[in-house]
């Protein structure tokens, strides 16, 4: 009779090992958990320090990064505007909240935020949250934890304090101060594939970042964005691999460096392969989508 709670024990414990091995738990340096993605769909900034988010929170944090980038707000204002999402929301787009509140910073429709609908759309919620940022007095002397609950007005004051941190190094990825800072690992097969794929991408580059894209098709499957410089081709380099499981980009390449979803991480090109490195390849952004399937 004893024979079979021991069975039941080492059950228990296989199912809770085989769980360790498809689960992973993501954890910020604030110490604050996140949902439990699949150990191959993540992503991560690393600047001073590193970050891990899910696709979709990586994706939304990109955006957010873009609305910031193509307003010309410091780098300063996108931190606050992350360090506010990651407490309020913990970077995904919430259909609703406490009381009235909705999406990525959970503003509410009758404290004069906007409709449900338009808060529920990240570029209008991240614009709104800049323009209330940018309003405040002396908001850039303040520290983040600060300025935040000056826009939000929120009833758990610190709660901001414990993002500084992971809202640092991920504005500094999604401001282009480093290469190569922003990688995915994305394993999902892709819903769109071939021109629709790449005309979606081109409406998402749009939506994010207005008229700033300078957006022209390389080939069916590819597109080229010029950019200005170093940093503002990280910024979309960036910004392609973080909404590379939204659009379908297979490969983002920048300069000598390429990422794949294949690979989820970004390597040097061998000369081999991309013969004109030069200024042709320092002032453009490709993005190939996935090829259509015949």
């Amino acid at each position: 009779m004893r024979a079979r709670p021991i069975i039941a024990c080492f059950a228990i414990v296989a199912v809770l090992v085989a769980a360790g091995v498809i689960v992973w738990k993501f954890a910020f340096s604030g110490g604050v958990s996140l949902p439990l993605p699949l150990r191959s769909e993540y992503c991560t900034a690393k600047t001073s320090g590193e970050v891990t988010l899910t696709l979709d929170q990586m994706a939304n944090a990109a955006t957010i990064g873009a609305v910031g980038i193509r307003r010309g707000v410091p780098e300063r204002a996108v931190t606050v505007a992350l360090a506010t999402a990651l407490q309020e929301s913990k970077l995904t787009n919430l259909d609703g909240g406490d009381r009235d509140s909705v999406g990525l910073f959970q503003q509410r429709p009758s404290q004069g935020w906007g409709t449900p609908t338009q808060i529920a759309d990240p570029r209008y919620a991240a614009g709104r949250f800049y323009s209330a940022l940018l309003r405040v007095h002396n908001w850039q002397r303040l520290s983040i934890t600060a300025a935040a609950q000056a826009v939000q007005h929120s009833a758990v004051p610190s709660g901001y304090a414990k993002w500084a941190s992971d809202a640092t190094i991920l504005a500094s990825a999604l401001m282009g101060d480093k290469s190569a800072a922003v990688a995915c690992n994305v394993s999902t097969t892709p819903t769109t594939r071939g021109p629709r794929a790449l005309s979606d991408l081109t409406n998402i580059l749009k939506q994010d970042w207005g008229t700033a894209a300078s957006v022209h098709a390389e080939t069916p499957d590819s597109l080229a964005l010029d950019v200005s410089g170093a940093q503002a081709g990280w910024q979309y380099a960036h910004w392609l691999v973080a909404h590379a499981s939204d659009s379908g980009v297979e490969r983002v390449q920048f300069g000598n460096l390429a990422w794949t979803a294949a690979k989820g991480v970004w390597g040097s090109i061998p000369r081999s392969q991309a013969p004109a490195l030069s200024s042709v390849a320092a002032s453009t952004v490709i993005a190939q989508v996935y090829a259509a399937q015949k």
